[in-house]
């Protein structure tokens, strides 16, 4: 029997997953390891392997086959556009990607002017503003604190996921629009799931049937 390998995104939500998992039987004591400075994690008895990637990458992972199930925040499937199948909402790490900026930037959304953009995101921002809105801006990736961009006046706007507010309340800056909704999701290789249909399907509708009780 093949192995069958999980990606997960370093972090929070690998350890809000390994606790999902552990509910419907799956575990991996090695992983709990805080001093191990493995890269792979086994559990023998179940054939299973783990490993822990950077958010972006766990999709790339998944659509190449070497991991045959990823799970990852919604945010990350939409910007990285891999080919997988995204089978469950695990209901977790539970977010919002929105349009925020100072309350008079909700002018120039309303009028569809040419503004700045700045967001860690630019494949969703750019789906957003040009095939939902039909908006032209100039995107500009940022890696750090998108919320400082308004403010010293390198965009009008940002696009970034939004937990709580307080980080943009904090900055003067509010929510003008919401883009969607983000939590973390499993996903599944296309190949995998056809050649190992039945042990991936069963790990599904076991966190199915987790999820309804």
């Amino acid at each position: 029997m093949r192995y069958i390998t999980f990606a997960l995104a370093k972090g929070r939500l690998a350890h809000q997953t390994l606790e999902v998992l552990e509910k419907i039987g799956i575990t991996c004591e090695e992983i709990k390891d805080k001093s191990s400075r493995k890269l792979i994690f086994v559990n023998e008895d179940l054939k299973l392997r783990f490993f822990l990637a950077k958010a972006n990458d766990v999709p790339t992972y998944v659509e190449y086959g070497t991991a045959d199930i990823g799970v990852v925040g919604k945010d990350t499937i939409l910007e990285e556009g891999r080919k997988m199948y995204e089978v469950l909402d695990l209901g977790f790490g539970k977010c919002r990607m929105c349009v925020a900026g100072p309350e008079s930037a909700k002018e120039l959304l309303k009028h569809g002017e040419l503004i700045r953009v700045a967001t860690k995101y630019p494949n969703i921002t750019k789906d957003y503003f040009y095939n939902k809105k039909h908006q032209t801006v100039e995107i500009i990736k940022l890696n750090g604190s998108i919320e400082l961009a308004p403010i010293v006046g390198l965009s009008e706007v940002i696009v970034d996921i939004v937990e709580t507010g307080s980080t943009l309340r904090e900055n003067g800056l509010v929510v003008l629009e919401e883009i969607c909704n983000i939590s973390a999701r499993m996903v599944v290789n296309e190949v995998s799931m056809k050649m190992e249909h039945e042990r991936i399907a069963k790990i599904i509708q076991d966190l199915k049937t987790l999820y309804n009780n």
